[in-house]
């Protein structure tokens, strides 16, 4: 056992705490209304990024999402310069999704988006050793919880890991 000051409703409670803090710490600056949440259309370019040239039904089926919720956040990625989009040659119904090639401003300044203002109200601190510890530690699970493990998870505990 290599876990033992945390059980799986703190770990489950951490994530969505860390999903908030994210939130907090996008820019939205001059981002319309939409009807798909931020944290769906993560879900889904989260999905793209580890599964590049997936049709819209099998980002549904990965992430648990119906596909018209699929398709509403492909719209929002590709809108936002996010990902390319092309009909597949075999079957010219199924729209098949990928990274974009280039980084749109949009993609670009949100990747570039410092987290340490959204960590300080989080923790309650100004203190920047304080959150450089925090940064170190997420910089650490960033590097070993990528989005492919939870195919792993999902094939191992049947559970869809993005599903509602």
């Amino acid at each position: 056992m290599y876990c033992r000051g945390v059980n799986g409703i703190e770990l489950f409670l951490l994530g969505r705490t860390l999903m908030k803090i994210g939130e907090v710490a996008i820019p939205t600056d001059g981002v319309g209304a939409y009807a798909t949440s931020h944290r769906s259309v993560l879900i889904v370019a989260s999905d793209i990024r580890a599964y590049p040239g997936s049709s819209v039904g099998e980002i549904a089926a990965r992430t648990g999402f119906p596909q018209s919720k699929v398709s509403a956040c492909v719209a929002r990625l590709r809108e936002a310069g996010a990902i390319d989009t092309a009909a597949d040659p075999g079957d010219r119904r199924r729209l098949l999704v990928r990274p974009a090639a280039q980084v749109s401003t949009r993609v670009a300044e949100v990747r570039a988006a410092p987290i340490d203002a959204a960590l300080a109200t989080a923790i309650g601190a100004d203190d920047r050793q304080r959150i450089a510890e925090v940064v170190a530690a997420l910089e650490t699970l960033a590097r070993h919880l990528t989005p492919q493990v939870l195919t792993r998870l999902q094939a191992t505990s049947g559970i869809s890991p993005d599903a509602d």
